[in-house]
């Protein structure tokens, strides 16, 4: 097998993505025959001894793409050190070690794809991409036309402007809304966040799509492959 640079190598083998690698290797966490590796090395997986965090990077085996529904209550991450639920109690079933693109948070639900391809990750996560998220919200109160506007056109958000957004309101009653938001990008908790910054509180908050992968009928707690024709839907 011929050379290939490091970072490349962690991300076919399902560890991280080709730029979380390349932040492994800056930080002095990967070594290659016994030495610290340094951005732009090339070694051949074959016969170097590659490790991250002291542990031997190997081969991923079979690639898999995977579609969850995260029930709420369930962190989305693969442990967590306050103990507790998080995704590999919902994928005990799956041999390979898999990782989610993306985060969910905690109190969402919804659909998560994981995967143990690092290329992949990489390319549904890159920031170019533009891959729309599609999310149905609950809120109290309901907002109004100038609020609607706002949260469309961009807010202020970690000192930057957010993407445009898609926001269409479905149906009100009681004092309550459901909406349909559809963002461009991802930042922690942006949804929720933009709307406190309304006073408006999230009550619900479920991802019904990400590019051409669609919930359906997946139900909570379970998984399902990606098929082919969703595959072909993200470029990378």
């Amino acid at each position: 097998m011929p050379s290939e640079r490091i970072q490349k190598i962690i991300s076919a083998a399902g560890l991280l993505s080709r730029r979380s690698a390349e932040d492994a290797i800056r930080a002095g966490r990967v070594r290659v025959n016994g030495h610290t590796a340094s951005i732009g090395e090339s070694a051949d997986s074959a016969v170097d001894d590659i490790t991250l965090d002291n542990i031997p990077v190997k081969s991923a085996g079979q690639k898999r793409y995977i579609a969850l529904h995260k029930p709420r209550g369930v962190v989305c991450t693969m442990s967590d050190e306050l103990g507790r639920r998080c995704l590999p109690d919902l994928l005990s079933d799956i041999p390979e070690r898999v990782y989610p693109i993306g985060r969910l948070d905690r109190d969402s639900e919804g659909l998560v794809l994981l995967t143990n391809d690092g290329e992949f990750a990489n390319a549904v996560m890159h920031p170019r991409a533009h891959i729309a998220k599609t999310y149905r919200v609950s809120v109290a109160p309901a907002l109004t036309e100038e609020q609607l506007a706002a949260f469309s056109a961009g807010m202020q958000l970690d000192g930057q402007i957010t993407a445009p957004a898609r926001i269409d309101p479905l149906e009100e009653r009681n004092g309550r809304a459901v909406m349909e938001i559809v963002l461009r990008e991802g930042k922690n908790r942006q949804i929720r966040r933009m709307l406190e910054a309304f006073g408006v509180e999230t009550l619900r908050l479920k991802r019904k799509q990400i590019g051409g992968v669609k919930l359906g009928m997946l139900q909570p707690g379970k998984w399902r492959e990606l098929t082919s024709s969703e595959l072909q839907t993200f470029k990378w």
